[in-house]
């Protein structure tokens, strides 16, 4: 059966056909039949290059060899346990060892669950109602921080979502990227009652928007004057842009550290961690609450002991931000030389090109819905035919994995050439 009759179907027992609606576009997205390294191969037939990289969890590429032993060994031991394991106590030593500024963690199941936990935390530590969160950024599909969302509620011009009572949004202020005085004012303003300041270091579901002038180096200092906590959504970053993530990357310490995605190796995972202080505030030890029955799920956690193994022994991050760097070097030259308007951003092994009017560099959120999302969607069809699959939306991020090679690259080049000439 071919992806449009699969879609026919799926869309009877499906809203929209899609168990996500960032997978949606029109006039019906490709089923896939399977992937492996660097392709991802649909059940029509085709191959792609594969840019989307399930969003970001998939830093060593589709199907690592490494990673699926280490999982059919764990599959013989048992897939669930309901109670504590040892391999939680590795997963957890890798990750404090890699971030300085988190000395305990809670393994939950995926990112939006580990920021919801992590925001209540936050909360209950300092006692205090108010959260300060970036225009545009995304932190899960949970109540609290579905406002000016990014990813799909951007894509589909949903910034805040219907069944999101007012009274879950009332205490959560946003603010601009890339603009350290609206924060300062902000918690100027809101003295006293503020109790963390959520950010993803590098805006990662508008696109890729690394921050500007040292801005995360001031966002640190302004929360640590303002007595509030700085929470740094690392979902997308950590142990990408380096092994200790945007933080080594980028100089700056956080009080509450979320990650997912790649510390599950491509499994479901999520986590949230920091200082011990704060930490022991959970329950058991203390008195905000979190359970869930496949937190610490022995296979998510012995794919991503793996994952942060060959991460590590590897050298991933220098590899990919170099591939990262490269097209992007090649991205920008490509614009110069076709007089389509537009610009390239990213950091890393993350890359976009963002069609703005004039060229303009896009810097946050306001910046990134003023480009042109039809002509992108256009554009990503032209690339799709080219057999390059990059994520369907003006407002994702493009991702290199470990196993993307130098021809990958040439060859992505080349469509990039070929379909913005």
């Amino acid at each position: 059966m071919n992806s449009e009759k699969l879609f026919e179907l799926a869309s009877r027992y499906m809203p929209g056909g899609v168990s996500s609606p960032v997978r949606a576009y029109k006039p019906y997205p490709f089923f896939t039949e399977s992937a492996k390294g660097s392709r991802i191969y649909d059940v029509d037939g085709r191959e792609y290059i594969d840019y989307c990289l399930a969003y970001g969890p998939l830093v060593l590429g589709h199907g690592n060899e490494e990673v699926r032993a280490a999982v059919r060994e764990q599959l013989e031991k048992g897939w669930l346990y309901g109670t504590p394991h040892e391999k939680e106590i590795e997963l957890a030593k890798k990750i404090t060892n890699s971030y300085p500024s988190v000395e305990m963690v809670r393994f939950v199941n995926t990112g939006s669950e580990a920021t919801m936990a992590g925001i209540r935390l936050a909360r209950g530590f300092k006692e205090r109602d108010k959260i300060v969160k970036i225009e545009g950024g995304f932190h899960g599909a949970h109540d609290g921080v579905l406002v000016k969302a990014g990813s799909g509620a951007t894509t589909f011009g949903i910034p805040d979502s219907k069944g999101v009572p007012k009274d879950s949004v009332k205490n959560t202020l946003q603010i601009p990227f890339n603009d350290a005085e609206a924060l300062t004012d902000t918690l100027t303003e809101n003295s006293g009652e503020v109790a963390a300041v959520i950010i993803e270091p590098v805006m990662g579901n508008v696109g890729p928007i690394p921050p500007r002038d040292n801005y995360l180096s001031e966002v640190r200092k302004i929360t640590e004057e303002k007595d509030v906590l700085l929470i740094l959504d690392e979902v997308i970053t950590g142990f990408r842009l380096a092994l200790g993530g945007a933080q080594e990357f980028y100089g700056v310490d956080a009080d509450l550290t979320i990650l997912g995605k790649i510390v599950g190796g491509g499994f479901p995972i999520g986590m949230f961690g920091g200082k011990k202080e704060i930490m022991e505030l959970v329950a058991p030890s203390g008195g905000v609450y979190q359970a869930g029955t496949f937190s610490g799920n022995p296979v998510s956690i012995t794919a991503g002991l793996k994952t942060i193994e060959i991460i590590e022994r590897e050298g991933v991050p220098g590899r990919i931000n170099e591939l990262g760097e490269r097209m992007r070097t090649a991205l920008r030259e490509i614009l110069a030389d076709s007089g389509v308007e537009g610009c390239v951003s990213g950091v890393g092994s993350m890359f976009k090109v963002f069609f703005s009017a004039g060229g303009k560099e896009v810097r946050n959120y306001a910046d990134a819905l003023s480009c042109d999302k039809n002509k992108y969607l256009r554009f990503f069809h032209t690339m799709l035919s080219s057999g390059i699959f990059l994520p369907p939306s003006q407002f994702e991020t493009n991702f290199v994995s470990f196993a993307h090679n130098d021809a990958d690259i040439e060859r992505t080049i080349e469509a990039y050439k070929e379909n913005l000439g």
